[in-house]
């Protein structure tokens, strides 16, 4: 039977199956019952049904009661990029893209880079099952080269996506822009407890942000207020330290002490830039300088 002679139903189970092995590396006959409300000879019908299409893609591992995916494997279903961006991101695990009957009047700015869905779930597999990572990375820098990396986080930063790991390399915490990895090979061994994300304090790190409206770019500061939803004329958020950079230059937020830069890109201030001090990525934060507290 081909899977588009499937009906919707079976389709949802499949690309289930084929959506958890391909991102986290494993599936279960018990996440099947769970996920769709299955008894599990249902369940273990629907693996007999994935395998049928696709003998090569996953092996039970009889000590751990889970199917484990192959390096054969090869996805059932088309996985699109920026729809599978979104359901990672969103904690969506249905795997299945149906076409939509009703087109919605909702339009969102095309992004100017997607990256390798098959490399998003490398780093996904080796971040759920707590592995490292050797990548081929191309860097503005030193070009491309092998690294060893222990990921932790994929992060959408507002205009690119990226993975946060630990760099075997450097021996520390750092960013790496997924559309500069052209390959990724998981290795076996487990990371080291210096390697884990706990360690991470840029990443643990909380800051408190208070964003206001710029005092000298906006002439009407309740249109700004209206905007961001701000009670009292604040918007408040706790960041990680090591995502303020980002955020503060993807919403031109001054960060001058005297709120000084001028332009109608710059209609947020931040009011307590105090609280960025310590914080990395800083130099992509609009007007902050080091040491100018």
């Amino acid at each position: 039977m081909n899977v588009e002679d499937l009906n919707y139903s079976q389709k949802q189970r499949l690309a289930y199956i084929d959506f958890k092995l391909l991102f986290t590396g494993t599936v279960t006959r018990y996440e099947i019952v769970c996920r769709f409300e299955l008894g599990l000879a249902a369940a273990s019908r629907d693996i007999a049904l994935y395998k049928e299409h696709v003998p090569d893609n996953m092996n039970y591992d009889n000590v751990n009661k889970k199917y484990l995916i192959k390096s054969s494997f090869k996805p059932l279903f088309t996985h699109d990029p920026r729809k599978t961006l979104i359901k990672l991101a969103n904690n969506i695990s249905d795997g299945y893209d149906a076409i939509n009957d009703v087109q919605f009047p909702i339009e969102s700015p095309s992004q100017l880079n997607i990256p390798d869905i098959f490399i998003v779930a490398k780093l996904s597999q080796a971040i759920i099952n707590q592995k490292a990572v050797s990548i081929i990375y191309t860097s503005l820098s030193s070009g491309s080269g092998a690294r060893e990396l222990v990921p932790h986080s994929i992060v959408d930063n507002g205009l690119r996506w990226h993975v946060r790991a630990f760099d075997r390399k450097s021996q520390s915490f750092r960013d790496f822009v997924l559309t500069r990895i052209s390959k990724v090979t998981i290795k076996q061994q487990n990371s080291e407890p210096h390697e884990d994300k706990l360690e991470d304090h840029q990443w643990t790190r909380m800051m408190p942000l208070q964003i206001v409206p710029h005092p000298n770019n906006v002439k009407h500061p309740t249109a700004i207020e209206l905007d961001f939803g701000m009670e009292h004329g604040i918007l408040e958020l706790n960041v990680r330290a090591a995502m303020a950079g980002y955020l503060l230059r993807r919403w031109n937020v001054d960060c001058t002490e005297a709120a000084s830069l001028t332009g109608g890109e710059y209609q947020l201030y931040l009011r307590n830039r105090q609280t960025l001090y310590g914080a990395e990525n800083l130099a992509i934060a609009p007007g902050y300088k080091e040491g100018h507290v």
